[in-house]
């Protein structure tokens, strides 16, 4: 597990599937961050290029940045600490470990373009949903992550409303 410096509080954007498209909406919501983590289906290097400039980026591959030559080196799965959190990062929900390692406690997905943040089993589970072109009538989305001494909280951002 990758552990990151560990800070009192820490804001973590989460954002995924934006398919070559970066919105200025996105860029504001994301303006703060301490970290970012991005759960694939980037679409374009100039989306990591961009995201690195506010802050330090975490990024996995997702289906749709296969066979690309830029996407080749990212991973699949990311298992890191932020504030002393585990977290572990995939693109696809089917993707996820069958066993999780023993003190993740935030799974982050992306693939599906629903928003979800749920808890289940002790963890919290988050889609951030699709921060890139709209797909059918899903909102365009990405999500906050609070991390403060261990405790753990998350909120939806509608980029459109």
């Amino acid at each position: 597990m990758r552990a990151l410096p560990t800070a009192s509080a820490l804001r973590v954007g989460l954002i995924a599937d934006t398919h070559g498209l970066l919105r200025p909406e996105a860029l504001a919501a994301l303006a703060g961050c301490d970290h970012i983590l991005h759960a694939g289906d980037i679409g374009k290097p100039e989306i990591l290029d961009a995201l690195r400039c506010i802050a330090p980026l975490t990024v996995v591959r997702g289906n749709n940045d296969e066979g690309l030559a830029w996407a080749v080196e990212l991973p699949q799965q990311v298992e890191l600490q932020l504030g002393g959190v585990g977290l572990y990062l995939v693109h696809e929900l089917a993707d996820v470990q069958a066993q999780l390692p023993e003190g993740v406690r935030v799974v982050i997905t992306g693939h599906s373009h629903k928003p979800l943040i749920e808890e289940r089993d002790g963890r919290l589970w988050i889609n951030p949903g699709s921060a890139g072109p709209r797909r059918f009538k899903l909102p365009v989305s990405l999500a906050l992550l609070q991390i403060d001494g261990g405790a753990i909280s998350a909120e939806l951002i509608d980029l459109l409303s």
